[in-house]
Formats: structure tokens, C-alpha cells, sequence
């Protein structure tokens, strides 16, 4: 049992920080650079003096919208250190690093009400079979019962079972240590300290053999040799037990839950050693991503200093500057690497196996791109991002920044792929899509403070059409006479609705030659010109279009004078045929916590949703599913309302599902706004 100690000294081992936003991840990840000795001081992300988090987007919110990148030494060992945003529109960021990780701390507060929080991110590791430990931070606030309490919230959220390694001791209100039950240990903290050992109190020494027993229970489950001992009831030999936590944890079978104080340092060295004995080799996340000898990029950074650098994992082999990489239809040599520590680089010639780089000049590489070497064809990892629910409207606040603005863009999505943005033809507005509202505010922010680009911003248009209730006959005649030839079409046609969906359809039943077969193209281009805007303002859907009759002249007849003729009689007849107005309406599926469908369902239908179903995940415990038809005007404020029902974990992915009629003051509101004057 066990992973030996030689095959993981000296390898470069590389661990995320992740969770909900506001765990404390980035004043862990400082705590353990400073108890590493990388820092010779704790930084604080209050005070603005942390390693990481150091972009003005990041100081400004008091919170991470970026990864933040580190590395430490520990007893020999080196590892590389990635603290993941845990707000819902930054998060993406971090997402395309996980299948290179070695082992993943999931951070959660103490207090149980929280613990579904952590879901997603324990999902998300499911899938992935990515190790995992749970860590319990801010632990000095816990309440009397809390850690029991938060595990039991916490293990129907799991796949694997939880693993208790500590218990906490308090002193009055105060937690003041913990005991390690793998070791049966006691330890006192002392703030930005080594805890020191004591003797474990008495008072928590009857809950400290429960607990025990439960943790060697749960290791007996995969060991007949310490289940043999458990049921002879033998003492179970601290290295088998070491040495069991390290393998299960290794291979998925358990999640060890552990303590920590970040502000204070308390249990800080503890993970340390979780880190060192507990990490695995980076053999299984070079499997994970398909190519044992790959450069895995992790993501792509623009516009600092070093301009675009490429951040990647190495995995398999070392990798010198000039090496050649191959992506997946061109090869690019490295230019320089950079050792990364928060917002400071430092040059380097050589990266060692499953260390974390910067590369610069490497432009064939792509967030999620595994690079290979000499030759060998690279591969990109498929990454499952947030739904894409906020979208903004905007346009150069200067029409000289339009290129600078499409650049600008272009880049930003590059760094972050859980950004887009297009030219929408229907209502010609520039979309920059996103995650949520917060992350787009971000985006804009970084539109002027790092490019240079003043943009407007609002929400977009609602592609609105109009059709027709019934059907009409209209006559369109064009005729201008100035001088020589002049200008001469005549035309009659009919027109009718068709069902929903089924377009535009033009025919003809001309006879005699009344408008001369070359002609004929003309008039129904122009009955397009005409259906481009209808009498309500809007594109006019799912009409037939019958010529019927006409009359030309054979000197001033010609095809834009029946093109004029066939746009006028369009015109005429649409204003007579009764047009109404249509609205695109989504077909929404909202997943969220047990308990709160009925206040998702509340919400849908006060912007008139009509609901669908509500269910059980079909897949993930404690969580509901609410199917629904929405009104795409009803999707403006949405994520932001529903996450506020849901302690911020509903999410929802939307799709075109039918244009229905819009009907009474919500037309009315909709044909006025069209007609009113854009504003200055």
C-alpha cells in the first residue's frame, strides 16, 4: 500500500486552490508561501499588499478575476501553486488548468448553511478524476459542532467518501488547535508559526476515538490487512495508515477534509505535509491529458510587460527555450521562459518536468492547447465552460477606435474563452457575450485601462419581427417621366401569411408577358426591400408573395423601375394586411439548489415565462430543474436575480425554441420604442 517516497522526491507537483469565492483561497495560498519560506512576509488581500491578486481589476474588488500563479519549495519538494477565482465570472479562467493539476484543495468556510457551495466544484472534480481534499479555512470562526456538522452537509455532495483528518480543540469560544486522528497528535497554534504539540485534552479525547474509528473504517474499506487488524482489534500502525491516506487519496477512493487558519497560519504546516506525503505524481494528470511528454497550456496573457506570454505546465521531460512545440497544424519555437510568482516574473533557460512556466512567443499556442514535441501532433483538452447568460451591447465611444476596439477584443478572448463577442445581423450591434454582468463590467474596465478603448455600453436589441393576420391585394405602379427615357413599373400582387416558421416564399402567375420574364427577379427583390423593415418597424417573416398582373413600357421600362414598383406595392399591402408584432422566445432549463425551484419558477413567470416542468436533477443530489419558455426580453437581469434565490449557484442555458406573437401594451411599449429617435 502506499506511493514510495522516491518516486515522488524531486518531481514538480502542481496543486489548485479552488472553491466559492470569498474562502480566503488567494490568503491561503499566501500562508503557504510564507510557512514555505518563498515570502518573508504574509501579504493581505484587504490591504492590498498580497502576491497574488495584484491587477487593479483584482485590488479594486477584493477578489480574484484571474488565476494567480506561484510556486514554493517544501522539504525538498518543489510545487506549483494555482488559486482558482471562485466568483462565478471569473472562475472560467482557471478551468482549462485542471486536468494538469495533481491535486486539488477544494476551500470552503466553516459554517454548515454554506457547505452547497462547494458542489460545483466537487462535480466538477468527479468528472475530471481529479484528487481532491476538502479544506476547511477561517476555522477560528467555527461554532461549537460546526466541522461535524459542515462534513455531514457536505458528504451527499461527494462521490467519494470524506475522510476527517482533524478534529479542533477550543478553549471556551476560541479555537485554539486541532488533533491529527490519523496520528493522534494535539497541536496549539501559534500565529505564523510551526503549532506546537500538546497533549490531547481530555475533554476532546472520548470524540477523538470516535472519529479515529470512523477514518479507519473508511481506509479498511480499501485495505484487508488493516481491516483484519480493526475487527482483532489491534492497534493500527501509524505508517499503514499514512500510508493508506496517501494511495486512496491518489486514487479518487477518499477525500481528506482538513483545517486551516489562514490569517493566522494555524494548520498551515499540517497541509504542507498533506502536500508533500499526498500529492501524486504528475504521471496520472499527463494521462489526463493525453500526452505524457506535452506542454500543456493553461492559459494565454496579454499585453503585461513580457507581451503575450503563454502560461503551461511541462510534463514528461524538461523544456529549454528555442525547443520546438507543434500545435495542431503548426509548429512555433519557444522564445523565453519565465518562472511565475503572482505578477513577477523572472527569466529562466530550462523548465523541469511539471513545472509551472510563462512562454513567450509561442503564437501557435491556445488556452486548453496540449503542445507536442519534435513532431509529435498536439491536441487540444476539452474544457466545459459557464453558459455564456450576460450580454452587452457596445461601440467604440470614438468611431476612430473601431479597429483598435476588434483587436482589443479579439485579445481579451483569446485570455479568456469563456468570453465571445460577434456582429449580430439582425440588429447590427456589436454583442460582447459573458458569464454575468459582473465579469462584462470587468471586460469594459479592461477596454480602457489596458487598451486604450472608451466604449458604450447597453443592453442589446431584441431581434423582433412582424407578419400578417391575413391576406391582401395591393398595386404597385413606379412611373417617372424627365426628359428621354423615363422610368415605367407596374405590378400587382398578393400576398398571405404562412405558418410560423415556414419564411418567405415568392411565386408568379404572370400571363401574356404583361412584366417580362427578366423582370420578374426585380419585383421580388424588391418585395424584400420592402419586408426588410415592415409598417410596425420590424423584419417581416413567413409571408407568400403572388405577381399576378403588371403592365411595362417598352422603352422606360427596366428592372429598377420594377424593383421600385414591387417594393411599393409590398409596402402597401403589408400595412393593409394587418401586422402584428413577434417576439423570440427561449426555451430556458435553470439548475438549482433543492428548495428554490419554486422561487425560480416565481421569477420566470413575473417576466412572463410560461413553466414547463420542475423536477429532480436527473443526475446531481440535493438539486432541482426548472424547464421553461421565456420571452428573450425576460432573459435582461436574470442570472443575478436567480443566483440571489439560490446563494448564488443557480445557473441556466437558454436556446431559440419559436417566435410568438406579442401581444396588448408589451407591442405597443415595443412599436414606440422602435419609432422614437435613437438618442444622441
Amino acid at each position: 500500500m502506499g506511493i514510495p517516497n522516491e518516486r515522488l522526491h524531486g518531481a514538480v507537483r502542481c496543486v489548485a486552490l479552488l472553491g466559492p469565492a470569498g474562502t480566503g483561497k488567494t490568503s491561503l495560498a499566501e500562508a503557504l508561501l510564507f510557512a514555505s519560506g518563498a515570502v518573508t512576509r504574509v501579504g493581505s488581500v484587504a490591504a492590498g499588499t498580497s502576491l497574488g491578486d495584484a491587477s487593479p481589476e483584482a485590488r479594486m474588488r477584493g477578489g480574484s478575476t484571474r488565476i494567480n500563479l506561484f510556486h514554493f519549495d517544501y522539504m525538498g519538494d518543489r510545487f506549483g501553486l494555482i488559486d482558482v477565482p471562485g466568483s462565478v465570472g471569473f472562475m472560467a479562467d482557471g478551468l482549462a488548468a485542471l486536468p494538469s493539476v495533481d491535486l486539488a484543495l477544494v476551500v470552503i468556510d466553516p459554517a454548515p448553511d454554506r457547505a452547497l457551495l462547494a458542489a460545483p466544484w466537487l462535480r466538477r472534480l468527479d468528472r475530471l478524476g481529479i484528487p481532491h481534499a476538502i479544506v476547511i479555512n477561517r476555522i477560528e470562526s467555527a461554532r461549537a459542532g460546526a466541522v461535524h456538522a459542515l462534513v455531514s452537509e457536505l458528504q451527499p455532495l461527494s462521490r467519494e467518501p470524506l475522510a476527517l483528518r482533524q478534529i479542533p480543540i477550543r478553549e471556551g469560544e476560541a479555537v485554539t488547535g486541532y488533533v491529527d486522528l490519523a496520528l493522534e497528535r494535539a497541536y496549539r497554534y501559534c500565529p505564523h508559526g510551526i503549532s506546537q504539540r500538546i497533549d490531547i485534552p481530555a475533554g476532546v479525547s472520548e470524540r477523538e476515538r470516535a472519529d479515529r474509528g470512523r477514518l479507519l473504517e473508511t481506509l479498511a474499506d480499501f485495505d484487508d490487512a488493516l481491516l483484519e487488524a480493526l475487527l482483532m482489534d489491534e492497534p493500527a500502525d501509524p505508517a499503514v495508515v499514512m500510508a493508506d491516506l496517501a494511495e486512496d487519496t491518489a486514487t479518487n477512493r477518499l477525500v481528506p477534509v482538513i483545517l486551516t487558519s489562514a490569517t493566522n497560519g494555524g494548520g498551515i504546516q499540517r497541509l504542507l505535509k498533506l502536500l508533500r506525503h499526498e500529492t501524486p505524481a504528475p504521471d496520472a494528470a499527463a494521462a489526463r491529458i493525453g500526452n505524457p511528454r506535452g506542454v500543456h497550456v493553461l492559459k494565454i496573457a496579454q499585453g503585461g510587460a513580457m507581451g503575450r506570454l503563454a502560461y503551461a505546465r511541462v510534463h514528461g521531460q524538461p523544456l529549454s527555450e528555442g525547443e520546438e512545440l507543434t500545435g495542431e497544424s503548426e509548429s512555433a519555437r519557444c522564445g523565453a521562459l519565465f518562472a511565475v510568482q503572482g505578477d513577477r516574473t523572472a527569466k529562466q533557460p530550462q523548465a523541469q518536468p511539471g513545472e509551472i512556466i510563462a512562454i513567450g512567443k509561442l503564437d501557435a499556442a491556445r488556452t486548453g492547447m496540449v503542445l507536442g514535441r519534435k513532431g509529435e501532433p498536439g491536441r487540444v483538452v476539452a474544457v466545459e465552460y459557464p453558459p455564456r447568460n450576460a450580454a452587452l451591447a457596445i461601440a467604440a465611444h470614438d468611431r476612430k477606435d473601431d479597429v483598435k476596439l476588434s483587436a482589443a477584443l479579439h485579445r481579451l478572448c483569446e485570455e479568456d474563452p469563456s468570453l465571445s463577442w460577434s456582429q449580430e445581423e439582425a440588429t447590427h450591434d456589436t454583442l460582447l457575450r459573458g458569464v454575468n454582468e459582473e465579469q462584462l463590467a470587468v471586460v469594459i474596465d479592461r477596454l480602457a485601462r489596458q487598451y486604450g478603448v472608451k466604449v458604450d455600453a447597453r443592453a442589446p436589441r431584441i431581434a423582433y419581427r412582424e407578419s400578417i393576420r391575413r391576406g391582401a391585394s395591393q398595386r404597385g405602379r413606379h412611373k417617372k417621366q424627365s426628359g428621354g427615357h423615363g422610368q415605367y413599373g407596374d405590378v400587382i400582387i398578393e400576398i398571405a401569411p404562412r405558418a410560423r416558421g415556414e419564411g418567405f416564399l415568392f411565386g408568379e402567375r404572370i400571363s401574356g408577358g404583361v412584366v417580362p420574364r427578366q423582370w420578374i427577379p426585380a419585383v421580388e427583390a424588391g418585395v424584400r426591400d420592402a419586408m426588410a423593415a415592415g409598417p410596425l418597424g420590424f423584419p417581416v417573416v413567413d409571408v407568400e408573395v403572388v405577381l399576378t398582373d403588371g403592365s411595362y413600357h417598352s422603352v422606360d421600362s427596366s428592372e429598377l423601375a420594377f424593383r421600385i414598383a414591387g417594393r411599393m406595392a409590398m409596402g402597401e399591402a403589408l400595412a393593409a394586411a394587418e401586422p402584428y408584432v413577434l417576439e423570440p422566445v427561449c426555451r430556458i432549463v435553470i439548475d438549482t439548489p433543492e428548495g428554490t425551484a419554486s422561487k425560480a419558477g416565481s421569477v420566470l413567470s413575473a417576466r412572463r415565462g410560461q413553466i414547463l416542468g420542475l423536477s429532480q436533477h436527473p443526475d446531481w443530489p440535493r438539486w432541482e430543474r426548472v424547464e421553461a419558455l421565456l420571452p428573450e426580453a425576460g432573459l435582461e437581469g436574470l442570472d443575478a436575480e436567480l443566483r440571489a434565490q439560490s446563494q448564488g449557484l443557480a445557473q441556466f442555458e437558454t436556446a431559440f425554441d419559436h417566435l410568438a406573437e406579442l401581444a396588448g401594451r408589451h407591442a405597443e411599449d415595443v412599436v414606440r420604442a422602435r419609432r422614437e429617435p435613437a438618442p444622441a
